[in-house]
């Protein structure tokens, strides 16, 4: 329920992954702190040297009048009713006064300009993002398991820019900005938020919440907005799987089990265990991969590829390679194969605990 506060307060938000600049209103506040430092030190100026001051009231000038007198001038409007008469009044002016003001009128300037030119260019940004993105990749839930899929993806060669998180928590986003991803602030189980992340123009939904109940309804929400994406989500309990499936998931991964199965199969042979988690490790000693059939492979075996084939992809029928239907090879066929890792990828910084 904690990590739901910020975006109940704020309400769904998009966040670019360069850092934004500092608060406005903060800003602001520093620059009329500022302005009435000048202001102060102005009246001073004038306190010292308000005998040299002619006031066509009273004639001399108390410590109200200097601070009449400083604000009319430091914001040009110049009645005229007080005025400097002597050479070191006048002289101060000229060489504090006036500086004062021009820097006084540069703050205030500044600021509105400073902050209307951040929130234009930030807006300018968000517009452009949105227009330019298509197929992309939106990835709910930025934890431990949501990280490694990420992980994975990018080690395929997926650009940063093309995926998108969504989280409840401002910090985990901030998190995913600090990594060179776009972050949406919100509860992916409304339909708003997965529309901020575009889901309904992205090629592929990966959903990795902390809960399975959560997993469903954002499974639904994403499919009722987009048809034809595909959609994998993982869930803790195996029961909760054929549920996830009912609800529009393409591929639902089971991570206790997954995880249990590993354990038991590295209990049974550690060696084994070592190969599996290497499979399961994109971009380092081996890889699974699916490509599509060559030209120069179709109408051969399986076994007379260059890689290492486990199994083919027929239409919806998946095929293991001692399939007697898997030979000859088709050229419309996809082929899982094992292969020999180009290059490590750079890990992300350390995650957040699911």
């Amino acid at each position: 329920m904690a990590r739901h506060a910020d975006e109940r307060i704020a309400g769904p938000r998009v966040r670019l992954p360069r850092r934004v600049v500092e608060n406005p209103l903060r800003q602001v506040g520093k620059r009329l702190l500022m302005a009435l430092g000048v202001l102060l030190l102005t009246v001073v100026i004038v306190y010292v040297d308000r005998e040299g001051y002619h006031d066509n009231a009273n004639e001399t000038l108390d410590l109200l009048d200097c601070f009449y007198y400083a604000t009319v001038t430091l914001s040009t409007t110049g009645y005229g009713d007080i005025v400097p008469y002597s050479d070191s009044a006048r002289l101060a002016n000229i060489l504090l006064v006036t500086p004062l003001r021009v820097l006084f009128l540069i703050i205030l300037v500044g600021t509105t300009l400073e902050v209307l030119t951040e929130r234009t260019r930030e807006e300018f940004r968000l517009n452009r993002w949105r227009s330019t993105l298509r197929d992309h990749t939106v990835i709910v839930g930025f934890g431990t398991k949501g990280r490694s899929a990420i992980q994975t993806l990018c080690a395929t060669g997926l650009r940063k820019d093309q995926i998108v998180i969504v989280d409840p928590s401002t910090k985990v986003i901030e998190t995913a900005n600090a990594d060179g991803f776009v972050g949406v602030i919100g509860d992916a189980t409304r339909s708003d938020v997965l529309l901020r992340a575009e889901v309904q123009r992205a090629r592929q939904i990966v959903i990795a919440t902390q809960r399975d109940d959560t997993a469903v309804l954002v499974t639904l929400t994403a499919r009722q907005l987009n048809r034809g994406a595909k959609i994998v989500a993982a869930v803790r309990e195996e029961e909760n799987a054929p549920l996830l499936r009912q609800s529009g998931a393409d591929a639902v991964i089971t991570s206790a089990s997954a995880a249990g199965r590993l354990l038991g199969l590295s209990v049974l042979s550690p060696s084994a265990g070592t190969v599996m988690e290497d499979l399961i490790q994109q971009g380092s000693g081996l890889d699974l991969v699916e490509r599509p059939v060559t030209k120069s492979e179709t109408g051969k075996s399986v076994r007379e590829t260059d890689d290492l084939v486990v199994s083919v992809l027929r239409g919806h029928r998946l095929l293991g390679y001692d399939d007697p239907a898997a030979s000859p090879l088709q050229l419309t066929d996809r082929v899982i194969t094992i292969v020999r890792a180009a290059a490590p990828v750079t890990p992300l910084s350390t995650p957040p605990e699911d």
